[in-house]
Formats: C-alpha cells, sequence, structure tokens
C-alpha cells in the first residue's frame, strides 16, 4: 500500500506542466505546448470519449546495466486502431506522438516523450476528462508517476518502489515482462555490486 504522506504529497504537486528533462525521452520534444483553441470542444470530446475506451496509460521498465540504477522507466500513452483517420486526429489535435502501422493492418498512435505527455497529453485530458471510473484512475495514477520522473526520483531505489506501487493501483495492468520482486531484487543486487566495487585505491 502507498504510504499516505508520500501519496498526498505526489499528488498536490500533479497539474503542474512545466515539463523537465528525462533520460527516457524518445520522440522529439515539442517547442510550444498545446495550443487549445485549436481544438473544437466537439473533436477534443470525442477524442477523449474514444480514449476512454480503447487508450491505455503505461509504464513500463526496461533492464540498463549501463544505468546508474538499473532500469530504464518509460512512461507512454497510446491508442490503437484499424482506422487511421481516427488515429490521425490524435496526432493533429496533441500535437504530438507518432502513428505508424503494424503488419497486422492495426495502426498505432503513441506518445512516449516526458515533455509531450507533460505539456500535451496530460492538460488535454485534464481539460476534456474522462467518464469511466477505470479511466479516470489510470490517469490520476499516471499522472502521479510522471510527477516522480519529472522530479528525477526514478533515478533512486525508492523512487522505483515508489512507481510500483502506484503502478499496481492502475487497472487491466495484465502480465507484465518483469515482476515487481524482479525489478526489486535487481535493484538490491545493482546496489551490492555497488558498493563491493573497489576503489581507486584498491580497497573495498
Amino acid at each position: 500500500m502507498l504510504e499516505t504522506p508520500v501519496y498526498l504529497a505526489l499528488l498536490s504537486r500533479v497539474g503542474s506542466n512545466n515539463a523537465t528533462s528525462a533520460d527516457n525521452q524518445q520522440e522529439r520534444p515539442l517547442k510550444r505546448m498545446i495550443n487549445f483553441k485549436k481544438i473544437p470542444d466537439s473533436i477534443g470530446y470525442y477524442l477523449a470519449g474514444f480514449a476512454d475506451g480503447e487508450g491505455s496509460f503505461n509504464i513500463s521498465f526496461r533492464p540498463r546495466p549501463d544505468f546508474k540504477i538499473s532500469w530504464k522507466v518509460s512512461a507512454c500513452f497510446n491508442v490503437s486502431q484499424k482506422d487511421k483517420v481516427i488515429l490521425s486526429l490524435f496526432k493533429k489535435h496533441l500535437q504530438c506522438g507518432t502513428l505508424r502501422s503494424r503488419p497486422d493492418g492495426v495502426w498505432y498512435f503513441e506518445v512516449n516523450n516526458l515533455t509531450s505527455l507533460v505539456e500535451n497529453v496530460i492538460p488535454f485530458f485534464k481539460r476534456y476528462g474522462f467518464l469511466s471510473a477505470k479511466k479516470k484512475n489510470d490517469f490520476a495514477m499516471f499522472q502521479l508517476i510522471i510527477e516522480i520522473i519529472k522530479q528525477n526520483e526514478h533515478l533512486s531505489k525508492e523512487g522505483i518502489v515508489r512507481i510500483l506501487q502506484i503502478r499496481n493501483r492502475m487497472n487491466g495492468i495484465g502480465k507484465r515482462k518483469f515482476t515487481d520482486d524482479e525489478i526489486i531484487q535487481a535493484l538490491e543486487e545493482s546496489s551490492e555490486t555497488t558498493r563491493q566495487t573497489p576503489n581507486d585505491s584498491g580497497m573495498i
């Protein structure tokens, strides 16, 4: 369970739209924030409703032995659909993300750049919202994790543990490549290896 003071402290920070750099950015950062004046409300609410049913907010971990902390944390919003037109609307009005097709004919729209998530995706869904309790919860938990990443707290073992705790509060987490126990065990092993590495004098 999340510790109440930590959870409330993070929750109080949600809503800040100031972007910071992160080591898990893949998509090119945007030069400007989303312009809501250019989005008709009918389109905004339509896309939010579509994402309510078909979109997902994901937090993933990938082993990175070359990192000081042995895991790379990635945040992503994505929607998949056979109709490219709808996903093109997401890219156009969110002003970010990538759109590509899969071998099975399904189109895939995703945003995995921290700046784009903070300045475009999160403000968009805070404005137009979700109807389902499930998606409202997932979005709230996603924002908490984004706040941890923005503060670079994901670069510590404590931050990783908090992210795992919050991620477990998201619905439909499904089967993951690495379990929480595997992630934490790898962190502990990495810390132990660091402690046992000889210093310049050859002493441990």
